[in-house]
């Protein structure tokens, strides 16, 4: 920890936050912009390649390429047996990954080897996020990895070039939001329902200019992946940062892992990480507590993760919205999705389901889905899709007999990578079809041009497969 840091850590009791960026803050400005070290930068396919390309036009090595780490996710194929070519629109962008990554010297990590995955899965099963990092990637969903207790964001490729060259970044320090979460959950409620109603309840723009630390018992009771399912959604309330402070789980679910610290090493490492989470008496700039014991399944209704209700509730009225701009927003989603105000949710068609992306696509995802596929067979006329998250969730999956689950099942059983998230690979959902998703966004045209996307967690989405519509998977016994 650098001596400004300790100087301002000195001043009295601090956040989890406060504690990772002070020790990252080479130097601040009077308007609290900091100039930030970063220790890990990761590169995909898409704004990788980008900032690689912006290095060698200006003829600039990159500072530390040992702390940079590249996988191709988003844009190439995930058809069974594919290559980096498979997709021609991503061919082009898989091979400049791959040779400029080697070329700096990058650790880049191919299709069907052990590290593929997308950007955001593989990081953290690495070992490559610890708690107390600084962690950047031209990708919003990069405040996944806070769930290690690392300060993690996404930024612009030109950004990115410039962490590449200086191993540095300029931020302007965001204000504190803590999510206090308490209660046992129900049956058939996980992390993604949990964040679904956070959205929900306090809007897509309420993270605006914070960064959000998730605490309470709930939290606490949350493996390691369900943590990665809470953060990887703070970009959609709004934050750049969502953190979870490091505990006894984080550390048993690193040691061991490629990039970790090893030996007496780690030991030490575990000694400093103790000292992260925020002290009893920190302050926040805002509070929210919710009591999470009637929280519900989840689903979206609209084109925004705030439009959201229980899935067994009633679509609301636009006239019911608490302003016109909201008004406005709630007629046009209608409109878009082809529902009706006062329509049960529950029960609408669905012709996709997709189970993926860096939201759900870990095993512990899949797990859960499988549990409610087992022994029954995908409604007549759905199409539904299961895209591992890396090639190692793949390899455990199979090895556990996932994949024969889903198969069976009649599911499509797929390589790892983004998919039909972003749907930036040829992998879409066709106009006017309705997709159950366990993405992180709903946006109009997210997952394919005229797509109407449905945001839920795995097993809700596994349900909507086997029944062919929306339903709450309460209803569903589990085998």
């Amino acid at each position: 920890m650098n001596k400004q840091a300790s100087q301002h850590l000195a001043n009295g009791p601090a956040t989890l936050f406060e504690k990772v960026w002070s020790a990252h803050a080479i130097t601040t400005t009077d308007d609290a912009r900091s100039l930030l070290h970063v220790d890990r930068a990761l590169l995909h396919d898409l704004s990788g390649n980008n900032a690689l390309n912006a290095l060698a036009e200006r003829g600039l090595p990159i500072r530390h390429p040992e702390l940079a780490f590249s996988t191709p996710d988003h844009a190439v194929s995930t058809a069974p047996g594919r290559t980096g070519e498979t997709y021609a629109g991503g061919a082009r962008l898989w091979a400049n990954l791959k040779v400029r990554s080697n070329a700096h010297g990058v650790r880049f990590f191919d299709t069907g080897t052990i590290g593929h995955g997308i950007v955001h899965v593989m990081g953290p099963e690495l070992g490559i996020v610890q708690p107390g990092s600084s962690v950047v990637c031209g990708d919003s969903h990069t405040c996944t990895n806070g769930a290690l207790g690392a300060l993690a964001f996404g930024i612009g490729a030109s950004e990115l070039a410039h962490v590449l060259a200086t191993q540095t970044l300029w931020q302007k320090k965001p204000k504190t939001l803590r999510v206090t979460f308490d209660g046992a959950l129900q049956s058939g409620v996980s992390a993604k329902d949990l964040v679904l109603f956070l959205i929900g309840e306090l809007g897509a723009r309420a993270g605006t200019g914070y960064a959000v630390e998730y605490a309470g018992s709930t939290v606490r009771g949350l493996d390691i992946e369900a943590r990665l399912t809470l953060c990887n959604l703070s970009i959609e309330l709004g934050a750049k940062v969502g953190m979870v402070a490091p505990d006894d789980a984080t550390y048993a679910y690193l040691e061991g892992r490629e990039f970790a610290p090893r030996g007496v090493l780690f030991d030490q490492a575990v000694k400093y990480w103790r000292t992260l989470p925020s002290d009893a008496q920190a302050h926040f700039d805002r509070e929210e507590r919710f009591d999470t014991t009637s929280i519900k399944p989840m689903m979206t209704w609209g084109t925004s993760p705030e439009h959201v209700i229980a899935i067994d509730a009633t679509i609301p009225d636009p006239a019911s919205a608490p302003d016109s701009r909201r008004r406005t927003e709630w007629r046009t989603a209608l409109d878009y999705m082809g529902l009706e105000p006062g329509q049960q949710l529950e029960g609408t068609p669905v012709d996709w389901v997709f189970i993926g992306s860096c939201t759900n696509s870990r095993l512990s995802d899949l797990r859960g889905a499988a549990s409610v596929v087992r022994g029954r067979r995908v409604a007549d006329g759905v199409r539904a899709w299961v895209v591992p998250g890396s090639e190692q969730v793949k390899r455990d999956a199979q090895a556990l007999g996932l994949d024969q689950v889903f198969k069976e099942a009649g599911f499509e059983w797929r390589e790892p990578g983004c998919s039909m998230c972003v749907a930036a690979n040829g992998e879409v959902v066709p106009p006017g079809a309705r997709s159950v998703s366990t993405t992180n966004r709903n946006f109009v045209g997210r997952q394919g041009p005229g797509a109407r996307t449905h945001l839920a967690s795995p097993q809700s989405a596994a349900a909507a497969a086997i029944t062919g519509s929306i339903v709450d998977v309460r209803r569903l016994a589990h085998g």
